[in-house]
């Protein structure tokens, strides 16, 4: 566990109110929003706010998160000492946000970390978009998520290297790899040991199908320097989520029978374009059962777009809208406040490995 703990030290000098093990808030679109991502940082973990509808809703965010920041001095106290960053990062997705309007939000409001994910046209994008924002905000981290080993080779020949690389398990909820992507027990350690043999100590924070303590403990013995979550923060008072989504995410059960990859939901909601290797895990409902069935995209489409006008009751075994969650949604049993999730996981994992050691 030595190495893990020395991975922990890089971390933890970039991000000095971080408390060990670390626990990643991910940046889920829209649903991640500042009130949960402070929280996250808030109990000693870092939170992500997640891309916006439109890449200019990020100035929103981030000046909203700094007037929350602003208010806890506990935050002050770490970011005055040593880090000239704001203590929450920001995610983007590379195919459709704007690089101009993200690196001028960068700029401004200088995040500790920018997540990067589902480029276009792959590495190059990649390393573009790390060149602008390290130019816009030295002190911002770069973080990138796959979710292969071929990916990993691919970002280690690049031109510009991550600071953090998160590895996506095929669990995981929204958007991962569409056919190639496996479990993360798998993935995780062949993709630290293809850094291994290239002397690379890029630290690595695992994603997918994490949803409390022991997850998060298994995760670091195959290798991983943090833990990044998304479906359990789905379940909390802080998520920018409906309550119809949110009581779903509570009710569903057996994550591997009840959610699937299907493009079908970002299509009844009117998004085209994902890069093709990338498809959303969601709760299976009446719209994919239907689709399953046979029925027409725009009968499916139709009573969509009514389902939408029912607000909450949308939602549900038997409603018609999307419910992007991860395998791991059985595991979510309650809603709970999103500092509590936080020191309930770092107790589990600090009981398993001793304090100090979990990462």
């Amino acid at each position: 566990m030595s190495q893990l703990f020395h991975l922990a030290k890089t971390l933890s000098a970039g991000y000095p109110w971080i408390s060990s093990p670390l626990i990643v808030g991910a940046p889920m679109r829209v649903m991640s929003g500042p009130a949960l991502a402070v929280a996250i940082s808030r109990a000693g973990g870092l939170g992500f706010i997640g891309p916006g509808l439109k890449t200019q809703d990020i100035l929103r965010d981030l000046d909203e998160a700094s007037s929350l920041i602003q208010q806890s001095k506990i935050f002050q106290i770490a970011r005055l000492s040593t880090s000239p960053t704001l203590p929450v990062g920001i995610g983007f997705q590379v195919w459709t946000d704007d690089l101009d309007i993200a690196a001028s939000a960068i700029a401004k409001y200088q995040p500790c970390a920018a997540w990067l994910f589902a480029p276009r046209n792959g590495q190059p994008d990649l390393d573009i978009w790390s060149r602008r924002i390290r130019s816009a905000s030295p002190h911002t981290h770069i973080w990138v998520q796959i979710g292969t080993v071929a990916e990993a080779r691919t970002l280690l020949a690049g031109t510009e290297q991550p600071d953090v690389i998160v590895v996506q398990g095929a669990e995981a909820g929204g958007h991962g790899r569409a056919s190639d992507g496996i479990g993360l027990i798998s993935l995780l350690p062949e993709i630290a040991d293809t850094l291994a043999a290239r002397n690379s100590a890029i630290p690595l924070v695992a994603a997918g199908g994490i949803a409390d303590g022991r997850g998060a403990a298994a995760a670091l013995a195959l290798g991983a320097s943090g833990v990044a979550m998304g479906t359990r923060f789905l379940a909390t008072p802080e998520a920018r989520i409906a309550r119809g989504y949110q009581a779903e995410i509570v009710r569903a059960s057996e994550g591997g029978v009840s959610t699937t990859r299907t493009q079908l939901y970002n299509h009844l909601r009117g998004t085209y374009g994902w890069p093709e290797e990338y498809s959303p895990r969601t709760i299976i409902n009446r719209s994919f059962m239907e689709f399953q069935e046979g029925r027409s995209f725009e009968q499916l489409k139709g009573d969509h777009d009514e389902a939408l006008k029912r607000g909450d009751e949308g939602w549900g075994p038997e409603g018609r809208l999307a419910t992007y969650a991860g395998a791991s949604v059985g595991l979510v049993k309650e809603v709970k406040g999103a500092e509590e999730i936080v020191r309930d996981i770092k107790g589990f994992v600090e009981t398993v490995f001793g304090e100090g050691r979990g990462v």
